[in-house]
């Protein structure tokens, strides 16, 4: 059987090809089309059995194929995966942008809820129909036809045009390397470093015995150098390859690696369009339909009054930083390309430890103990390893069961960088919790990082950045796999606002920084022995150390993004200005002339989150909020982590983002907890 029509249990990835993916999915909308015929022509009063079960079955299997295949094409790229995937992105787009048009099917689901109470339909079960009418309207229904063709053919070439940002980016940071021939050169770097970079060159030319040391702009190779390579024209080089990496600046190799100019002006140009087809004055005011924010202006406002109480904050840190690197570094000038490495060295001699020293205290697998004993105590789970086909050696695989050890859901586990796989981390979906005739289908979760390897045969060790962005994921993952909802799409995260979902990832990053978490969650690489407890007092007293540049930095993503979905004139102004502007505005680290930042922001113009960036601070008040509860009861508290688990993870998208913060918190979110935590408390916002 071909492994993307297998639905009777978790996915086949040994026995996927390239080959498979054209006629599996070409049955699957044919096989979709013809059941909607059927839904399409019954006669029958509408009801839920007759037309949203029937969608949700055929629907469902076309995602999780097609989530497959997408989620292959991210981490195990290759260039038979690429080519079939681009080429099936445009149909997949027109059978959902279809299915959204279709005003025999949108009649049925507005029948269902207006007689919804006939049938004694679960709340639940009508905030699905509401959220479905309303995709039905944001997805064209109410266009008239020529408009809906119109609209057909932008999203088809959105699609394509985002396939092509995120190919253009990975090919461009495939497409550099750089080798040092002398050994002076690398001062300052971690011996891991140095030896992954040995590796790396004697791979690449074919066990040389010649003296050489290749770096990549990968995030494992290329962070360590910008925070601690001494030779400053290492950083120079490395940085300006990394900022125009997808640019007309791009410093790859790959004389074929794509220009990303035009394509940014292209989907930012078809966005627009596309918002003016359904009545909107820009495409920001569709994003927010679905989102807790009611307007592009109210989130401006909330991210330019953020920015005010910050930028005190972060001027001081730039200060201190310019200032420091005269007198201590003997340094006339800080570039881009200098900032990491001074505020290490800052931070060294501030606070008197590393990030690398920190890094020996975390290897691997103590890392994941621990995130798992913190999830057991507070939600009463259990995990344990389980057997399953990957897409790589590399990938481990758990089961996630309950106190009378049943599974109530599995992820699989992707940790490492590698060419074949785009940057950044995340966590998708493969199977969604959904019950069918008293049985439940249990959900399976993708969590995907980009940590730096083991070498040498040592064991992978974490910066405490690393665990940090381990726990973020975890906590989405978590969203997924502790889901209680029995419809498909508003369980786990299915359904919920994009500018909510990053509170339970956001929250359990705290636990990141509390001393009953991490003692039990690290061992010397070397010794075994744990993390000492003044060195971690050492890392509670820098936990905000530039906290006021980052917020900025955070607050520029997001206003670029807003600004450019809201009336940016993209036909005559370039995204680059646009960024310029905004930096003026916001920022006190200064940019080269060289940075093209926006060419690989993949966030928004290859992923989910245009016009909805400003998601991760608006969730971080949230997220503080939330965790503050914690703090009153104790951070393990069971008690306090049931009823999180009841209200927030339990319910995903069954309700609102709003309703399910208030039933856990007994009161609308206050902003204050999340300036305490950044070490800004005296400052007053309106959230």
């Amino acid at each position: 059987m071909n492994p993307l029509l297998n639905f009777s249990s978790l996915p086949q990835f040994q026995s996927f090809t390239p080959e498979s993916v054209a006629p599996a999915i070409t049955q699957l909308i044919s096989d979709a089309e013809a059941a909607i015929a059927n839904v399409l022509n019954d006669k029958n009063e509408p009801t839920w059995n007759n037309v949203v079960t029937p969608i949700d079955d055929v629907t469902e299997k076309i995602s999780r194929a097609w989530g497959m295949v997408s989620h292959l094409n991210a981490v195990n790229n290759s260039p038979e995966l690429r080519e079939v995937y681009t080429s099936l992105l445009p149909t997949v787009t027109q059978f959902w942008t279809g299915l959204s048009q279709n005003d025999v099917l949108f009649a049925k689901y507005k029948q269902i809820r207006a007689t919804s109470s006939n049938f004694g339909l679960k709340s639940t079960q009508n905030k699905v129909l509401d959220n479905e009418i309303r995709g039905f309207r944001l997805g064209g229904a109410e266009l008239a036809a020529n408009e809906k063709n119109r609209f057909k053919e932008i999203k088809a070439a959105l699609s394509t045009l985002m396939s092509s940002f995120n190919d253009n980016v990975l090919d461009a940071t495939n497409g550099f390397t750089h080798v040092v021939t002398e050994a002076h050169q690398l001062a300052g770097l971690p011996d891991d470093v140095v030896s992954a970079a040995r590796e790396l060159y004697l791979k690449a030319h074919e066990k040389s015995d010649a003296s050489g040391w290749r770096f990549s702009l990968h995030a494992p190779s290329y962070v360590p150098v910008m925070q601690y390579a001494a030779f400053h024209p290492l950083r120079e080089t490395m940085y300006r390859a990394y900022v125009t990496r997808a640019s007309e600046l791009s410093s790859s190799s790959n004389k074929e690696t794509g220009d990303n100019t035009v394509v940014i002006s292209q989907i930012l140009t078809l966005r627009a369009e596309s918002a003016a087809l359904l009545g909107y004055s820009n495409y920001a005011e569709v994003s927010l339909a679905a989102k807790m924010a009611e307007s592009p202006q109210e989130v401006i406002n909330f991210l330019n009054e953020l920015a005010s109480k910050a930028k005190p904050s972060a001027t001081a840190d730039w200060q201190a930083l310019v200032q420091f690197a005269k007198t201590e570094l003997n340094m006339a000038d800080v570039n881009a390309w200098d900032v990491a490495y001074v505020s290490e060295k800052l931070r060294e001699k501030r606070y008197a430890f590393s990030d690398n020293e920190v890094k020996q205290y975390f290897p691997e697998h103590k890392v994941i103990n621990g995130l798992f004993r913190v999830v057991e105590s507070l939600y009463g789970v259990k995990f344990a390893k389980a057997d399953a086909q990957t897409w790589h050696e590399d990938v481990k695989f758990f089961s996630v069961k309950d106190a009378a050890d049943n599974i109530i859901g599995q992820f699989y586990f992707d940790l490492y960088a590698r060419e074949t796989k785009r940057g950044g981390a995340w966590m998708d979906d493969a199977i969604n919790r959904r019950k069918l005739d008293q049985k439940v289908q249990h959900p399976v979760a993708y969590m995907t990082c980009n940590f730096s390897p083991p070498v040498d045969g040592a064991p992978a060790l974490f910066t405490h950045d690393d665990v940090i962005t381990l726990f973020h994921e975890f906590g989405h993952g978590l969203h997924q796999l502790l889901t209680e909802v029995d419809e498909l799409s508003v369980s786990g995260i299915n359904g919920v606002e994009w500018d909510a979902v990053e509170l339970p990832s956001q929250f359990m990053e705290n636990f990141c920084w509390e001393w009953d978490v991490l003692q039990h969650m690290t061992a010397h690489v070397e010794t075994g022995a744990p993390l000492p407890r003044a060195l971690f007092d050492k890392m509670l007293a820098a936990k905000n150390f530039q906290s006021g540049m980052g917020t900025l930095r955070q607050i520029e993503f997001a206003l670029l993004d807003m600004f450019a979905h809201t009336d940016f004139d993209v036909a005559n102004i370039s995204i680059n200005a646009l960024a310029q502007r905004v930096r003026a505005q916001v920022a006190v680290v200064p940019y080269p002339h060289f940075n093209r930042m926006t060419h690989s922001f993949s966030h928004v113009f290859g992923g989910g989150y245009a016009a909805g960036y400003y998601s991760y601070k608006w969730a971080e008040v949230l997220s503080a909020d939330a965790y503050a509860a914690f703090e009153e009861t104790g951070v393990l508290n069971n008690e306090t982590g049931a009823r999180f688990r009841h209200e927030i993870l339990a319910r995903g998208g069954s309700r609102s983002a709003m309703e399910s913060f208030i039933a856990f918190r007994g009161r609308k979110p206050e902003i204050a907890h999340l300036l305490r935590h950044q070490g800004m408390s005296d400052m007053q916002i309106a959230a």
